[in-house]
């Protein structure tokens, strides 16, 4: 009933807010003032309406709270336990990979164009994921690793002619390279202070990039960069198109697996003690230094890996590609599907990326659909869309084999 009552004040107070502008018209033609206080009344009951939705989840999400604060456990939700159960895992996994397969025969050129995009971006958010996700190290340059990647093709091959494939490791190693270059001055840095280093470290490449104009080519950027080739095989748009497609679904599924076993690993538990508490980390003798230089490294390797893809991609890169916004947006995907999490931030990835995309029959709110979309994920699910769950230890199993060994 107190929601009830505090929801009719708001929409009260905004009734009067907005009856000056909306409710009266003066027609100076006429000379006669027109009431429209039809609109007054729809804005006022729009606003009840919001305002006691808006109460109602925040009083369930405080009775969760409650609940988990009681209990003194993690709770899962139900989604989080269906998925992880292997009875539906597997097969839903199993369909997922069919579906992706058939996608280029399913679907337009455009909508292939699109996944490749988002494709990207969740590799992208996979690596990050690594640096913010499992090592609790804010990073708000990671646009610059992926803008050593794509450079570094488009570089070599207009200088020394430089394939595609050759340019794919090359450009990994110099995003990991990047990585170290920038853990080595952070090392002592955590927090508010990590980020504005790791924003000013992305700033300056991209100053880098658009100022060395002999070089790089500089705001006009590089152009007819080549599509990679398979032994001739995929000759025309299309078909280009399509294998740029697989390349990055293998891309997409090697990256997984790699994180996953990166994340499970002893490294995966040192970082993820970094993350919890760093002081405790170096209590119990965790190396801090090669724990967060193997953090950015293997962040950025992947970056740079990605970075040579776009390049082939689109054919032309630019400074203009790699601003901050693109940093942002990675990390949106991040925190949006659940730090730590690698199917949150897969989910993330496709979320915000194709989200806007299928938008532009609405293209003049799309940006305020996905503002409040994320307001509103935030709010109330800020640990992301999808949960990590930690691997927990049986305790008990432990003790007994223990104590048959003993034996």
């Amino acid at each position: 009933m107190e929601g009830f009552k505090k929801s009719l004040l708001v929409s009260l107070w905004f009734m009067f807010l907005v009856l000056p502008i909306m409710g009266v018209f003066v027609d100076s033609v006429e000379d006669v003032v027109i009431w429209r206080l039809e609109r007054v009344l729809y804005v006022g009951i729009c606003t009840f309406f919001l305002s006691y939705v808006w109460r109602f989840m925040i009083r369930k999400k405080e009775a969760g709270n409650k609940v988990d604060e009681e209990s003194g456990e993690e709770q899962i939700s139900t989604y989080s336990k269906i998925l992880s159960s292997p009875s539906f895992y597997y097969p839903l996994l199993a369909g997922i990979l069919i579906f992706a397969l058939l996608f280029p025969k399913l679907f337009s050129m455009y909508q292939v164009n699109i996944m490749i995009s988002a494709l990207i971006y969740v590799v992208l958010g996979l690596g990050l994921n690594i640096v913010v996700g499992l090592a609790g190290l804010l990073d708000l340059g990671y646009v610059a690793f992926y803008a050593v990647g794509a450079y570094s093709y488009a570089l070599m091959n207009l200088y020394w002619g430089v394939n595609f494939w050759v340019a794919l490791p090359v450009g990994a190693l110099l995003g990991a390279l990047c990585g170290i270059l920038l853990g080595f001055p952070v090392l002592r840095l955590r927090g508010d202070y990590l980020a504005i280093v790791t924003l000013g470290f992305g700033e300056i490449i991209r100053l880098v990039l658009e100022n060395w104009g002999d070089f790089t080519h500089g705001p006009s950027g590089i152009a007819n960069i080549p599509r990679p080739d398979f032994f001739g095989l995929f000759t025309g748009l299309s078909n280009s198109i399509h294998f740029m497609y697989y390349l990055m679904l293998v891309l997409v599924m090697f990256t997984i697996f790699i994180v996953n076993r990166l994340k499970n690993s002893r490294i995966g538990r040192a970082w993820q003690a970094l993350r919890e508490d760093e002081i405790a980390c170096q209590a119990m003798g965790i190396d801090k230094v090669k724990t967060k230089l193997m953090a950015f490294s293997l962040g950025a390797t992947w970056a740079g890996l990605v970075g040579v893809i776009f390049a082939a991609k689109t054919s032309f890169i630019n400074p203009a590609s790699f601003t901050f916004l693109e940093s942002a947006i990675i990390l949106s995907i991040v925190v949006l599907g659940g730090m730590g999490s690698i199917l949150g931030v897969i989910l993330g990835a496709l979320v915000l990326i194709l989200l806007p995309e299928y938008l532009r029959a609405f293209s003049e709110y799309r940006m305020l659909i996905f503002g409040a979309t994320m307001v509103l994920v935030m709010v109330f699910r800020p640990q992301g869309l999808i949960r990590d769950v930690r691997r927990k230890i049986d305790i008990n199993a432990v003790k007994k084999a223990l104590g048959e060994a003993n034996e």
